[in-house]
């Protein structure tokens, strides 16, 4: 059979991404991705400690992440992402910045973290006063918004779940759930933390529902990395993706929309 007229494959730009061991959603990351982008995952060496500061800090040594980075080295990705949120923030804002540089010496190539496009993202909309969602117990929370704070972000309000593992099978009506009791505080934006806690499906609606940009820890990952390539992620209608999404701060609570009941 002849298959000349097939012209493939085509060209692909690549992304690598360091996950912790326990990463479980790739196929989240993916659905950010336009075709001519391939993702390359690798993870950190297997620990057996629970989701907690401790174990932010150990994914995330510098020996770590260079050795993780090592492994990408000969696919040649043109950009490298730490895909972990806490890993990112534990060692605040000059320890997420030192590990992106740490990623660069051993990659050669541009880094970027969850938690420092996080912050970026926060920057590119505008918004100083957070409301904040979490799958992690309280010290960990509580960390976050210490990260945010050196950064200039007011957390005025937030929900957790006090999850130790197993974040990745939390079903999206429980991360709207969460979302609904973070916002009764005004905030200009909304964030759901953690690679590990599903959001793809629930970003439009909840910005429907809250009438604020929602971001989540897959999206700016995501989002970060691709800026890089000087492309675009894709996905539903939404205010980080797309600036005719980005909406005013959130109604009063008794005219929110109900949705997703």
């Amino acid at each position: 059979m002849d298959v000349s007229f097939l012209g493939g494959p085509r060209p692909q730009r690549g992304v690598g991404v360091v996950a912790p061991f326990d990463f479980a959603l790739d196929r989240e990351l993916w659905r950010w991705m336009p075709d001519e982008i391939s993702l390359h995952l690798t993870r950190t060496p297997y620990v057996p400690v629970e989701v907690s500061l401790d174990l932010a800090r150990l994914v995330s040594e510098h020996e770590t992440l260079g050795d993780a980075v090592r492994t990408l080295n000969a696919i040649a990705p043109e950009v490298v992402a730490y895909a972990c949120t806490s890993g990112s923030f534990v060692g605040g804002v000059a320890g997420e910045r030192a590990m992106c540089e740490a990623m660069t010496r051993a990659g050669a190539v541009p880094s970027v973290t969850t938690s420092g496009a996080l912050l970026d993202a926060l920057n590119e909309l505008g918004v100083r006063r957070l409301a904040l969602v979490t799958p992690y117990t309280v010290s960990v929370t509580l960390a976050l918004e210490e990260y945010l704070a050196e950064a200039g972000i007011t957390v005025t309000g937030r929900a957790f779940m006090g999850l130790t593992r197993h974040i990745w099978k939390v079903p999206y009506r429980d991360v709207v759930d969460m979302a609904r009791r973070a916002v009764r505080a005004p905030a200009d934006a909304l964030f759901i933390s953690c690679t590990n806690l599903p959001t793809y499906d629930v970003i439009p609606q909840l910005e429907a529902e809250l009438r604020m940009p929602v971001i989540s820890a897959n999206q700016v990952t995501m989002w970060a990395a691709l800026r890089h390539l000087g492309t675009r992620a894709v996905g539903p209608y939404q205010a980080l993706l797309d600036e005719s999404a980005r909406r005013s701060p959130v109604l009063p609570e008794e005219e929110q929309q109900e949705g997703w009941t």
